[in-house]
Order: structure tokens, then C-alpha cells, then sequence
């Protein structure tokens, strides 16, 4: 049980320094957590943040009042956060945004791009595809991605077959079978056969970043004889590895993905209550608010 509790530590490192951070509020609601150091940036930025302070520093940050509608705050962040990326303050830009919500379906406060999600701490969601086969004597197989050298987080990392964030504008569902094209190959008939079996949360505090994620757990059994094509570039090679293999392998997952994997193990019976730590396994896959 060891490598699986490894693989949350990963996801979840960090959270002792949750008390560094400061508050991050639209409308009195606290969405997110900012570090100070960015708080410092946003300070110069009055029209668009109040950075309110104490006699001992940063107290919180909050939208100013004046930006009334989800479509003007939206405007209004990304105008400043585009100047940050000018200066090299919000690196890997992705021109995706994320809403910013108190929970998944709520209203959206507004939305934010994608690389600059974790320095405001806000939610973010994805969904994540663990695509099999069943051999003719029970045994079952994963499909596993080998991240291309080019990408901007974890290159050459392990990952599954099927993965994205899920940005505004696209139900779980529209984006799983999006995912499914663009990354494997998988035509739209057999992606909507991909079940939605759960989620996983967690939390990782580095440098002045808090990534707060919940992640939803598909599952998808695939034909014996399918074989997956990458459409978009960001996968190097796909490989069809036994459970003991993916069990061996975990280390090399990209850390988030291997959550997901652990998730799959438990529901398919390949991690049993009679293990010693089982049920604290359980509750620390969902370490994060998963909301």
C-alpha cells in the first residue's frame, strides 16, 4: 500500500503552508487563496482588485465592487493578467479559461485563464478517462500515454489515455468525448460509452501556487483490437500495460493522474479492505474540498 499513499502524498504536498495564503473573495464569497507575493502584483491594479491590508500586512484580495457582472470581471482580470504575462509573472499561458465558482454547477463569478488558476487558488475541475480491455481470460489491460518531451508540465511522464481540464462552455460529458478525439483517436459512437464513476480531489501548495482540483473518474472498456492515435501532439507513444505494470509504474504517472489510477484499482477490486490502510486510502483520495 506503500506507492499508492506516495501518490497522494505527491498530489497533497505543501498544505501546511495553507495559512501563508490570503483570502481570495467576489461578492463576500471566498473562492480562492493568494499568496502575498501575488497579492503584491495584483496591487497595482486598484480598478480591477481591492488588496486590503492590516497594521501586520495583506489581509485579502477581492474584486472590486465596481465590476458588477461575470462578463466585466472577466474582462477586466484577464486585461491585468495579461500584463503579468508580459512581465513573466503567469507563465504557460494556455488561452483557456476556467470558471471561477463556490462549487461545480454553480454560477460562474467570471472566468479565468487557465495558467493563472492556481495563483488565485480557485477550483478547478477536469475529467479523467481510464480506457481498458478485458482479455478473453478476465484479466484486464490499461492503456497508458506517454506525455510528449514538448509539454509544458510533467514531459514524458506517464498519463492515461484520455484527460483534459474542463474549461467554460462544455459539459463533463461534450468534454470527455472532445478528449477522446483529439488525444486518442477515440471516434464519438465509443466515447459516449465512457462511464462517469466518480471523482478524486486533492491539493498542492508550491512556490505561490494553491492548485485546489477535483478531478471526474470515467471509465471506458475498449475492443481488444482498438488501437489509440494521437490527434493533437502532446502524446509520444500509447502502450497496453498489465495492472501489475501500471502497479510497478505509478512513480513515473504525472502525480494527478496516478490518483485516478488508484481510484480504478479500488473499484475493480484490485485493492481489498483486507489490506492494512484500505479505508484511510479511501478518504485521502479525496484530501481536497471536493465540491
Amino acid at each position: 500500500m506503500e506507492q499508492y499513499f506516495r501518490c497522494v502524498e505527491e498530489c497533497n504536498r505543501g498544505r501546511e503552508r495553507s495559512s501563508e495564503f490570503l483570502r481570495f473573495l467576489v461578492e463576500g464569497h471566498t473562492v480562492g487563496y493568494i499568496h502575498p507575493r501575488f497579492a503584491a502584483l495584483l496591487e497595482k491594479f486598484p480598478q480591477v482588485f481591492t488588496v486590503a491590508t492590516t497594521s501586520t500586512g495583506y489581509a485579502s484580495v477581492e474584486i472590486h465592487e465596481r465590476l458588477e457582472t461575470p462578463e466585466q470581471r472577466t474582462t477586466a482580470v484577464d486585461d491585468a493578467l495579461r500584463v503579468l504575462r508580459r512581465d513573466g509573472f503567469v507563465p504557460g499561458w494556455r488561452d483557456e479559461h476556467y470558471p471561477v465558482v463556490l462549487q461545480f454547477g454553480s454560477p460562474a463569478f467570471f472566468s479565468l485563464e487557465r495558467a493563472a488558476v492556481p495563483f488565485f487558488g480557485t477550483k478547478a475541475y477536469g475529467v479523467h478517462m481510464n480506457g481498458y480491455v478485458t482479455n478473453y481470460d478476465g484479466s484486464k489491460q490499461l492503456w497508458v500515454a506517454k506525455r510528449s518531451k514538448s509539454k509544458q508540465t510533467y514531459p514524458g511522464y506517464l498519463d492515461h489515455l484520455v484527460a483534459g481540464g474542463q474549461p467554460v462552455g462544455l459539459s463533463c460529458s461534450e468534454n470527455i468525448v472532445k478528449e477522446c478525439e483529439e488525444e486518442a483517436g477515440i471516434p464519438k459512437q465509443l466515447a459516449e460509452k465512457a462511464i462517469p464513476v466518480g471523482a478524486v480531489s486533492y491539493e498542492t501548495i508550491y512556490g505561490e501556487q494553491c492548485k485546489r482540483n477535483v478531478l471526474f473518474c470515467y471509465d471506458l472498456e475498449l475492443p481488444l483490437d482498438f488501437e489509440p492515435s494521437n490527434k493533437d501532439g502532446e502524446v509520444e507513444c500509447f502502450r497496453l500495460d498489465s495492472i501489475p505494470n501500471v502497479v510497478q509504474s505509478l512513480g513515473n504517472y504525472k502525480p494527478n493522474c496516478a490518483l485516478v489510477v488508484v481510484d480504478f484499482l479500488f473499484r475493480h477490486g484490485y485493492i481489498r479492505p483486507e489490506q492494512q490502510g484500505y479505508l484511510n486510502l479511501v478518504q485521502k483520495l479525496k484530501s481536497g474540498e471536493c465540491l
